[in-house]
């Protein structure tokens, strides 16, 4: 007989629905588009041919419609590892446990969740008002380290290299690896560059900002900019990829990460108009979702 999961461990609200996001399960689509800032989802739905559901609760703001006969559902899932850690874990037990007898279904689902963030280039070549697809993360956020995980051997090679080149320099920081989906790759990759993805714990010294502060580790960007192995390298720098890749592969689902650059960190740069291409990823992106 399968396990059952506690109410302490599977909180469910008053009407039945997953704690933090409320919803049910009839409630979302099996693609799931995600953006960090709860105000943008309504960019996204606004583009829908239909909404019939809308949901909103603490920083997680859902919409669930229509667009070109394909059944969408975009949602917020405010920003960095502790966010995506409740939305990943919530998203999937919508599809993979019964709430009726809070057992795992016998049969489990696979979701496509695609981000659709904003993003830093830790790259020349990487300019401002690009976009760009995550091929592969590194995570330097520590979610992964909770989870039981291996990767797999073509990532652990990579995962080695960074390991190596980063611990003299930052000794506390155990990185983890993992890839975008195969299929969503697959999609996208006719339409814009291909990049490793580093994600940060933070905004400002996990990312090598200083305001009043400082940092514990110098040179920060310069640091992971001059990384090479063979021709792997980071190619930009944000807070949720590596968390939804590592937590998707877990899980079984197929995710991508779609980056907006709106800075340059080598060059000390930033979109002029950053609203025009994170509205032109929305767009392109709705297009070849629904193709």
């Amino acid at each position: 007989m399968k396990e059952r999961i506690d109410e302490s461990e599977l909180v469910l609200n008053e009407r039945g629905a997953i704690y933090h996001l409320d919803l049910l399960p009839h409630e979302i689509a099996e693609t799931i588009i995600t953006v960090g800032d709860p105000n943008r989802v309504a960019d996204v739905s606004k583009h829908f041919d239909s909404i019939r559901h809308k949901a909103s609760h603490r920083e997680f703001v859902t919409h669930t419609g229509m667009l070109n006969n394909k059944h969408l559902t975009v949602m917020s899932t405010g920003m960095g590892a502790g966010c995506i850690d409740i939305f990943m874990n919530e998203l999937d037990a919508l599809v993979n446990i019964d709430f009726a007898t809070r057992q795992q279904k016998s049969e489990l689902s696979s979701l496509q969740i695609i981000r659709l963030g904003t993003s830093g280039s830790v790259s020349e070549e990487v300019e401002i008002d690009s976009i760009l697809i995550s091929e592969t993360s590194i995570g330097m956020d520590g979610l992964l380290d909770f989870y039981a995980h291996e990767n797999s051997i073509h990532e652990t090679v990579y995962l080695e290299a960074f390991s190596s080149y980063i611990k003299p320099k930052f000794s506390a920081v155990r990185p983890y690896i993992a890839s975008a989906g195969e299929e969503l790759i697959k999609k996208f990759e006719g339409h814009y560059i291909k990049g490793t993805t580093l994600t940060a714990v933070g905004f400002y010294a996990p990312q090598g900002r200083q305001l009043r502060l400082q940092p514990e580790f110098s040179n920060f960007i310069k640091t992971i900019h001059q990384f090479r192995h063979k021709h792997f390298r980071i190619t930009n720098l944000e807070m949720e990829t590596a968390c939804i890749y590592g937590m998707g592969k877990l899980l079984g689902h197929e995710c991508l990460s779609v980056n907006a650059i709106l800075a340059n960190r080598i060059n000390h740069t930033f979109s002029s108009n950053p609203k025009k291409i994170i509205e032109k990823m929305i767009e392109e992106a709705l297009e070849i979702v629904t193709a």
